[in-house]
């Protein structure tokens, strides 16, 4: 096994219980979850030959600014509860990489701490009942150099999980290493729980509110990701929430081209879900991303702190070199079409 393959056995052997079944499960019988990563081995590749590939370049766009690679880190929860350095060694470790960080609007850092790092980062954030309950979190994010805001859209309500044993994550894990960029008692507040009548209105609030860009995520339909360009989101991120929401949702890797194609370049178009390899990431790319985005295995990696996080970027970047060279790719516009449905 290689040190990536190898990283979720690791965590799992390093981390409380409850804490590693809380990054791994997915919800209801993890179904969905459990397919993610298939879904991107099923496709198979159709290479190019005599191609000059001495100098690969895999650096991509995103929102209009230039990262390094052509992956960001996906917005997850309980980061220090995985190592006390948390968000921080996310950010560091990510910043050196020319990659970009999306973090929770759950995350346990604040957001000046983390922009302290020179990470480019992006703001996730739920919307709740009462929109105005998330302005003040908005403008701490905004007065923090956040890039953009990534709507979660599939989150009306959290999904049912199965606990395994007596204990969740929630038992072990001390309350104040989350949502510290929220007014005090914030969940409490009239009007906190989810919304639940979310709508392409709430894109034109989020940019409005902020003036940054809207990146919708958690989309799976093409009628969906046109409904969300038309309201005015710079990209649409197909997603099905690592499989924590709607299980059976259908996988990333075989909605990402229909999306694609509905989009019709009119905004960008990243996925998640399941990416573990080079491999993962040149089949997103051939089956239309511009960008893909990591939600465990940077969560795994994060158990060796920065240094882990950092090799993890090392070592997907090696892997996806080789990839694109044994694909005849020097460009991530050359991998386009590389790939062939199952």
């Amino acid at each position: 096994m290689t040190w990536l393959s190898d990283l979720e056995g690791a965590a799992r052997t390093a981390l409380p219980a409850p804490v590693f079944e809380y990054l791994a499960q997915g919800a209801r019988d993890s179904v969905s979850t459990l397919e993610s990563t298939w879904g991107w081995s099923e496709r198979r590749f159709l290479p190019h030959v005599l191609r000059d590939v001495t100098d690969v370049d895999l650096s991509v766009p995103m929102l209009g600014s230039p990262a390094r690679v052509p992956w960001g880190i996906a917005p997850t929860t309980q980061q220090r509860a995985v190592h006390p350095d948390g968000e921080l060694a996310m950010a560091q470790a990510t910043a050196a990489a020319g990659s970009v960080l999306v973090v929770s609007s759950n995350a346990g850092t604040t957001f000046a701490d983390i922009a302290s790092t020179g990470v480019r980062w992006w703001l996730q954030a739920y919307l709740p009942a009462d929109r105005a309950l998330a302005e003040p979190m908005l403008a701490r994010a905004v007065d923090a150099g956040a890039e953009a805001v990534v709507l979660t859209v599939d989150t009306p309500v959290v999904a049912t999980k199965y606990a395994a044993g007596d204990q969740v994550v929630w038992d072990v894990v001390d309350p104040e290493l989350l949502r510290v960029n929220f007014d005090p008692g914030y969940e409490d507040a009239p009007g906190a729980e989810k919304a639940l009548d979310l709508g392409p209105h709430d894109i034109v609030w989020l940019a409005e509110q902020t003036g940054l860009p809207v990146v919708a995520k958690g989309v799976l339909r093409p009628d969906d990701a046109r409904r969300c360009v038309q309201a005015g989101a710079a990209a649409v991120w197909v997603s099905n929430h690592g499989g924590r929401q709607l299980d059976r949702a259908a996988s990333t890797a075989s909605c990402l081209p229909a999306v694609v194609t509905a989009v019709e370049g009119a905004a960008q178009v990243y996925v998640d879900g399941g990416i573990r390899s080079g491999l993962d990431v040149l089949a997103a790319l051939a089956l239309g991303a511009d960008a893909v985005f990591l939600g465990r295995l940077p969560l795994y990696a994060l158990v060796e702190g920065v240094g882990g996080v950092a090799r993890m970027h090392g070592d997907l970047l090696d892997e996806a070199v080789e990839a694109f060279r044994l694909a005849g790719c020097r460009l991530v516009a050359d991998a386009r079409g590389v790939v062939r449905e199952p």
